[in-house]
């Protein structure tokens, strides 16, 4: 009897099959193997370019350049600057430092934009990010109406808007669901109520809340699969579902007052600020302030301060860590719920 020794192109013969790669303990790893074997671990990631500890930013400076990758779902990219004066070959760019007027802020690569400079601590290595960038003239950026209408198949029209009853929406999830207002003429297919992705809520460049029971209009389109969703979602009248407008937030001036951070709690990025016992708050504030604490105690909470001012980390203004103690400057402003503090700087 003739033995056939079968020949194996892409495995180097006369050696154990798993000799090229990690071996796994306790069967494949993620199909209830405990993992890799000891002792291997993932290629190291590629640091950041860095500058100096000392290096010092024209805040006022603007910049050009060229996006050379962004990633929308991650909201984050890399910019090639022209100026030879900037020490890295490229720069970080995070959604949030967009000055843009698209709900869901973006870049695309080659898009020639203008960007002022920040350093930024990451992971204990000094960097530099773009900020405040714009189109080259100063114009806020505003692509996404125009990549949706080459993308997206609409119902009625890009620009059909449609009212209807926001259900939910989950942030921590990403999406939520609509119940449209009866009495529009689409077709039969259109189901009465339409699933709202992350990406198609309007909050003005801010991450979306949760929210529950809210009126709004929107648009629909269809999505490969079939699928009718929710498109650009907004309060109706089309004004973007930020907290503040949920709130009903009203800015007393432009007036700086100084103060300390009392409390802060990074996990759920929220904190209260005492106002300097030299600050004269507006009136309306004083009185706001009043209602909010009387309403806590009569919900049997123990309030120990009356003038505690209530902020969130998008009213901290970029590159600023809150920590307790440290002194700051910030305006303020009253809503449903009470008074509290924005623009909060060092």
């Amino acid at each position: 009897m003739v033995v056939w020794q079968v020949q194996k192109p892409w495995l180097k013969q006369n050696q154990p099959y798993r000799a090229n790669f990690p071996i796994l303990t306790g069967g494949y790893a993620g199909y209830g193997g405990k993992g890799l074997a000891k002792g291997w671990q993932p290629p190291a990631r590629k640091p950041p370019p860095t500058v100096p500890a000392d290096y010092q930013v024209d805040v006022n400076a603007r910049y050009f350049g060229t996006v050379i990758f962004y990633h929308k779902y991650r909201g984050y990219g890399f910019i090639e600057p022209m100026e030879a004066e900037i020490p890295t070959e490229k720069v970080f760019v995070h959604w949030k430092q967009i000055s843009s007027d698209d709900r869901f802020p973006i870049l695309v690569k080659g898009l020639e934009v203008e960007f002022s400079l920040m350093t930024w601590n990451q992971r204990g290595l000094n960097t530099l990010r773009a900020n405040h960038v714009t189109l080259v003239g100063g114009l806020n950026i505003a692509l996404q109406d125009e990549l949706d209408a080459n993308e997206k198949m609409f119902v009625g029209g890009q620009h059909l808007r449609y009212t209807g009853t926001l259900k939910f929406y989950s942030p921590r999830h990403g999406f939520g669901y609509v119940l449209m207002d009866q009495g529009y003429d689409v077709d039969a297919s259109v189901p009465g109520e339409l699933r709202v992705d992350h990406e198609e809520v309007n909050a003005s460049g801010q991450q979306p809340v949760h929210m529950r029971n809210i009126a709004v209009e929107f648009g629909i389109y269809r999505n490969d699969r079939g699928q009718y969703k929710v498109y650009n979602m907004t309060l109706q009248g089309g004004h973007p579902l930020t907290q503040d407008a949920l709130e009903n937030r009203i800015s007393m001036g432009v007036g700086t007052y100084r103060g300390l951070i009392a409390f802060w709690n990074w996990r759920q990025g929220y904190g209260f600020i005492r106002p300097e016992p030299t600050c004269l708050l507006p009136e309306k504030v004083v009185a706001k302030l009043a209602e909010q604490a009387e309403a806590a105690r009569q919900r049997g909470k123990r309030i120990a301060e009356d003038t505690l001012l209530y902020f969130r980390k998008p009213d901290v203004a970029p590159g600023l860590n809150p920590m307790q103690g440290s002194k700051v400057g910030f305006q303020v402003y009253i809503d449903d719920k009470g008074a509290g503090a924005c623009d909060v700087t060092a």
